[in-house]
């Protein structure tokens, strides 16, 4: 029998990693290898973060770590790190907002609106905060991180599970990768001017 956690509301992922990883392990002693999922340490990130919504969110093979992501000025950015196998997503939304001098915009992204959802192989994020109703098949809290990623800091917190399901998904992230990102129905739009703040995702 599979044993299921039902974690319902928000989780601080920014304070969770805070905790995990210490400043100066995340400025000198972590690296992280794209192959093995966790981010490449020649990968630099933008200033800027991104929403990413969902109505539903079904993976499999999840695990999750704490880590850091690096921008090129130096400054650097405790994440929680969750990798998932294979993910379906439906009513995906991704937007991020990019304002000019006087004039807000906000690119938007939407997929996988119909019955076929949005699919992702080999995911990775790198989030600062996620909201939502979450539940974990056969779940294994408090593992040692390097034992679900070779490049995480052995001895920092980690945690696993055969399935996840998310319902009401509100993210920010810093960075996602897939191996592959089968975007159904995709529409992505640039929205300018007083309004467009109102097109993010939540």
């Amino acid at each position: 029998m599979q044993d299921r956690i039902d974690i319902p509301g928000r989780t601080r992922w920014r304070r969770f990693a805070a905790m995990m990883v210490p400043a100066t392990a995340a400025v000198g002693a972590i690296l992280f290898g794209m192959q093995s999922g966790a981010i490449a340490s020649d990968i630099t990130v933008s200033g800027q973060t991104f929403k990413i919504g969902a109505e539903r969110l079904e993976g499999d093979g999840f695990k999750q770590y704490g880590g850091v992501v690096r921008e090129k000025n130096g400054t650097v950015h405790p994440v929680a790190l969750a990798e998932i196998g294979s993910a379906d997503l439906y009513k995906l939304c991704q937007s991020v907002r990019a304002d000019l001098p006087g004039m807000p915009v906000v690119l938007t992204i939407n997929a996988g609106d119909g019955k076929n959802p949005a699919k992702a192989k080999d995911l990775l994020i790198a989030m600062d905060s996620l909201d939502g109703n979450a539940t974990f098949s056969n779940i294994k809290i408090g593992r040692d991180a390097s034992d679900l990623n070779p490049t995480a800091r052995t001895g920092s917190f980690g945690q696993n599970a055969d399935e996840v399901t998310i319902t009401k998904l509100e993210q920010v992230s810093r960075y996602t990768t897939a191996s592959t990102f089968n975007l159904v129905g995709l529409r992505l739009k640039v929205n300018v001017g007083k309004d467009a703040t109102g097109k993010e995702c939540f």
